[in-house]
């Protein structure tokens, strides 16, 4: 028998830096010498990705957490406050002038916004005032049953929202840190989208073999590790990045700084919402003194000949249907404005103005002839609420955050496996190999530096923090060169330190 000698053994620091090693995936670098445009641009996408993530993410899992949980609002609003927003229908409903002074007497000292005349015969009339005193944007409402013009309670609200998904609300929106909160969800939404097309390049942009598609979309079986975690993320990530694109840019538009410059881009290219005009043409007699109630007739010439029933009368002839918004004229040259508010598909936003003298209709708008940047904008902002397609909405947006929680917990998990095993102490995992924006060729790097420039401009809280990365990143770089240099031994020799 024929004796073979075992080969040697590599050398240790050989099979320290092997074991350190990642394993081969689409988060290691590609080679130096790799040619092509993708291949001097995926190292830059991949550092950009890996700060990112790890950077921003705590932003969006907040985001992605009070989200989740503003997606029950509707069911507990229906529970919590079924007394003030349900009846039981009975003969004919009284006047809508009758049910305003029955919120007057609730609601003292307050001057009346809007009232609200529910879809269903079962709802309560919303009646809604301005108070002083109350935080900017919040109105007091009476509940009113029509039936008897008797008020069944009074909630703060804001907009149409009542105190529960109005907490809710602005949880998401600003933590209740007011202004300043609205910053961390802008963060949030302004580099979810940059995240995931980031992700998406780099998850397609793999070498898969003859199994690519499934590997694509399927998540990888076998033991515990980080192939099986990036497999889990870049899978998962392909399959709700439509819903995750689609949160991001919704929730740009209404934005405090992105969404004013989205909103100038808009109505530069004729994307606007219409609005109807309340002010009355010259030859109108208006609604007599300013302040008075419309609601109510009184005797002289200059009495409001129209009150609010007539009001909702002369919409329902124009088409209006459903939920009604009605808000009293102003002053004695304004209209009464009366609108849809239905928010669920189909979408029904027409609104009419109505002169209070005559009952004549001096503008109308109709949610059919809005431009498609406008209607594209409201269904948008409708389904980032989970109110376009009822309870179906509020499941997929669940789905969603849940993903993304999922996507977070997922990426940081494969940081920690990057991490050092050796050397002992306490070290994070290592990011990718810096530099790489050396490997992008110029005909790309030129364009891409206009364009992110672009992008920063108009999103600024997608610029100022990729300007904190580039700082932060430079002066780490810097304060490695300076412990190298004091740890180097005299002994070395240019040449070795270059090589």
């Amino acid at each position: 028998m024929t004796e073979t000698t075992p080969a040697a053994p590599p050398p240790l620091r050989q099979r320290q830096t092997e074991e350190a090693a990642p394993p081969e995936d689409f988060t290691t670098p590609t080679p130096r010498n790799g040619g092509g445009t993708w291949s001097g641009l995926r190292p830059l996408l991949l550092r950009l990705h890996f700060y990112a993530g790890v950077l921003i993410g705590p932003f969006l899992l907040v985001a992605a957490v009070t989200g989740l949980l503003y997606t029950t609002t509707p069911q507990i609003e229906s529970v919590v406050y079924h007394h003030e927003l349900k009846v039981t229908p009975r003969d004919e409903p009284k006047p809508l002038a009758a049910q305003v002074d029955a919120a007057r007497e609730a609601i003292p000292g307050g001057q009346l916004v809007s009232v609200t005349k529910g879809a269903g015969d079962d709802d309560t009339t919303r009646v809604t005032f301005d108070v002083k005193g109350l935080p900017e944007g919040y109105t007091q409402t009476a509940f009113v049953d029509p039936y008897d013009a008797k008020v069944r309670g009074t909630l703060r609200t804001f907009g149409e929202w009542l105190p529960v998904r109005s907490w809710f609300d602005s949880l998401h929106r600003t933590l209740h840190l007011g202004e300043f909160g609205r910053n961390y969800s802008e963060i949030a939404a302004s580099w979810l989208w940059v995240e995931v097309m980031g992700g998406l390049a780099l998850w397609l942009g793999a070498a898969r073999g003859r199994e690519r598609l499934r590997k694509w979309f399927v998540p990888r079986r076998g033991p515990k590790g980080r192939k099986r975690t990036l497999s889990w993320h870049g899978a998962v990530g392909l399959w709700v990045s439509v819903g995750f694109l689609a949160l991001s840019a919704t929730g740009l538009t209404w934005s405090a700084h992105a969404g004013v410059n989205i909103g100038k881009i808009q109505d530069s290219l004729g994307g606007a919402s219409p609005s109807v005009s309340s002010a009355l043409g010259p030859g109108s007699q208006g609604s007599g003194s300013a302040g008075a109630d419309p609601g109510q007739s009184s005797a002289g010439p200059s009495a409001a000949n129209v009150d609010f029933d007539e009001a909702v009368r002369i919409a329902r002839s124009e088409g209006l249907r459903g939920k009604l918004v009605i808000s009293p004229p102003a002053d004695n040259k304004s209209a009464y404005i009366v609108k849809e508010n239905t928010r669920h598909w189909p979408e029904q936003q027409d609104s009419v103005a109505i002169d209070p003298a005559t009952g004549k209709v001096t503008d109308k708008v109709v949610f059919d002839d809005f431009p498609v940047l406008a209607k594209l904008t409201r269904w948008g902002i409708d389904a980032h609420m989970g109110l376009l397609f009822g309870l179906a909405n509020q499941i997929v947006l669940a789905l969603i955050a849940l993903a993304l929680i999922g996507m977070l917990f997922w990426s940081y998990r494969m940081w920690w496996l990057r991490r050092p095993t050796r050397g002992g102490g306490k070290q994070l995992g290592r990011p990718p190999a810096r530099g790489a924006w050396r490997r992008v060729p110029g005909r790309v790097m030129a364009p891409l530096v206009v364009v992110t420039a672009v992008l920063a401009y108009y999103l600024p809280l997608f610029g100022l923090p990729l300007v904190c990365f580039l700082l932060a990143d430079l002066a780490l770089a810097q304060a490695r060169r300076h412990r190298r240099s004091r740890t180097e031994t005299p002994a070395e020799t240019p040449k070795e330190m270059a090589g």
